[in-house]
């Protein structure tokens, strides 16, 4: 218990440094602002957003943009309930009740309940982690080659299985991602491979170039095929003070929400959305108000955004212990560490203890941020949305471009982007998940090099992986939740087949 409180001591000298508390202040105020927008999205937002953190320490660049990813999470909800416009795919539930209590002239209790239930699981949740870190960590060192590289492929597995569509797309582009990630030189024996007699591909693909790509050009032009439409709210905003009746509804669908929330954050794959939407259908099964559900029910609102920002918070675990990213915005994270040379995993608490614990402290920081920032800004965030998104666009690939130049000086980096921005766009057309991709190509290159070793330690022999018991046992949950999902497919074909 002291080493926590040391830490923690630690960790809030860290985050509340002149520096740190200003950029923690700029990503929340970012991540509120693109996640009112919508269409943007802290994933296009992070990714271009990674080249100016080039210049920053790797505490102040990782804090910036845990800001924008949990920021992002409430700031979605401003517009769901006030336009029916969710800013974030975590705030469609969010719009099914949210909205309705606005029409009802309760606007002001769904955004508080928003608000208060966004920064209970929030501070819920960082305590999750701050407590179950440091112990994820000593497991996690006990850890063999074997191990490590049976993890990441259930990481991939899982990513591939709870990715939106069909599995054996998903698990196209995970391979695609990993491929991708190959490219380059051999670290052990100097020989290129996958370059094609390309020079600048030597070195490998930029990070930067295939999150910037496939995340925000993609996106960017996805934008511009949609109509812009936006209602209008014709009700006041009307009182923020919750009734007593309110309060009581809400208060079991918050602690509901913080517990599934958290629960599915740290899930490979998982994250704000399947959290907001598990919470919802939980809430509509068992709640005390389940009878108001399609009217307007308040639970509808605290349940899904009390899961979202806990989802968003306890992503953060894998990635700090483990250095596996439990989603797209997690890979960016350890895109965003590798571009600072720190390699993330078990040993970065010890080696990297301003930065675990700095970060930890600096989310109960932006919680208490968010929560100041976004119910006196209400009519702001509004008024942001009668800016016409072809305003926007211009600079923002303007920004993209010289982000990803500024990186090696180099126009080839640039071709690139644009490559895989065409590239993701295609791929939103085939309804092919990006996500699994960037894991995918994050991942690829660590599997390799784990591979490699536990072949080296056990002298070549395959059966390593089955005879250590750590290792055996993830490759089983992989191969079962694998199964799982391809079972009723391969059955559906096959009833198909036989009816044909």
């Amino acid at each position: 218990m002291e080493t926590l409180v040391a830490n923690l001591y630690l960790g809030f000298t860290v985050a509340l440094s002149f520096e740190n508390l200003t950029f923690a202040l700029l990503g929340a105020f970012i991540g509120t602002a693109i996640g009112v927008l919508p269409g943007i999205g802290p994933v296009a937002t992070i990714s271009l957003l990674l080249p100016i953190t080039f210049g920053m320490s790797a505490t102040t660049a990782i804090i910036m943009l845990a800001g924008i990813y949990y920021g992002a999470q409430y700031g979605g909800s401003t517009t769901a309930i006030l336009l029916n416009l969710p800013g974030e795919v975590s705030s469609v539930v969010t719009t099914l009740e949210g909205y309705k209590m606005a029409r009802k002239g309760r606007a002001g209790a769904a955004l508080a309940t928003a608000a208060l239930a966004s920064f209970f699981a929030g501070t819920m949740a960082t305590i999750l982690v701050a407590a179950s870190g440091p112990l994820l960590t000593q497991v996690a060192l006990s850890f063999g080659p074997a191990d490590y590289f049976s993890l990441m492929l259930l990481g991939l597995i899982i990513s591939a299985v709870l990715a939106q569509g069909s599995v054996i797309k998903s698990i196209g582009m995970v391979v695609l991602g990993v491929a991708l990630g190959l490219v380059g030189t051999d670290v052990q024996t100097g020989q290129q491979r996958f370059t094609f007699g390309v020079p600048e591909l030597s070195d490998g693909i930029g990070f930067v170039a295939v999150a910037m790509g496939m995340f925000g050009i993609a996106e960017i032009v996805l934008n511009l095929e949609r109509p812009e439409s936006r209602a209008v709210l014709t009700h006041k905003v009307g009182s923020l003070f919750l009734s007593r009746e309110e309060f009581r509804r809400a208060t079991p669908s918050v602690l509901r929400g913080t517990l599934v929330g958290s629960a599915l954050g740290i899930l490979p794959g998982g994250g704000a959305a399947l959290a907001a939407f598990g919470s919802y259908m939980m809430e509509r099964k068992i709640s005390a108000g389940r009878k108001d559900f399609g009217t307007g029910a308040i639970e509808g609102v605290a349940g899904p955004e009390a899961a979202n920002n806990a989802a968003a918070q306890t992503s953060f675990i894998p990635l700090l212990t483990l250095g596996i990213p439990s989603n797209a915005v997690m890979a960016l994270m350890v895109g965003a560490l590798i571009i600072q040379g720190i390699q993330p995993g078990p040993r970065m608490v010890e080696a990297q203890p301003d930065l675990f614990w700095g970060l930890i402290a600096s989310m109960w920081v932006g919680n208490l941020m968010l929560l100041v920032i976004n119910l006196p800004m209400i009519g702001m965030w509004v008024k942001l949305l009668e800016v016409p998104y072809r305003f926007l666009y211009p600079s923002i690939l303007i920004f993209c471009s010289i982000g990803v130049y500024s990186l090696n000086n180099n126009v080839f980096d640039v071709y690139l982007t644009v490559l895989f921005g065409l590239f993701g766009y295609l791929c939103a057309k085939l309804k092919l998940e990006p996500a699994p991709l960037l894991i995918g190509f994050v991942l690829g290159p660590m599997m390799e090099e784990h591979l490699r070793r536990a072949m080296l330690l056990s002298r070549g022999d395959p059966m390593v992986f089955l005879q250590r018991p750590i290792s055996a046992t993830l490759l089983a949950v992989g191969f079962i939740a694998l199964a799982t999902m391809l079972m009723p497919n391969m059955r559906k074909k096959k009833e198909e087949a036989m009816a044909g």
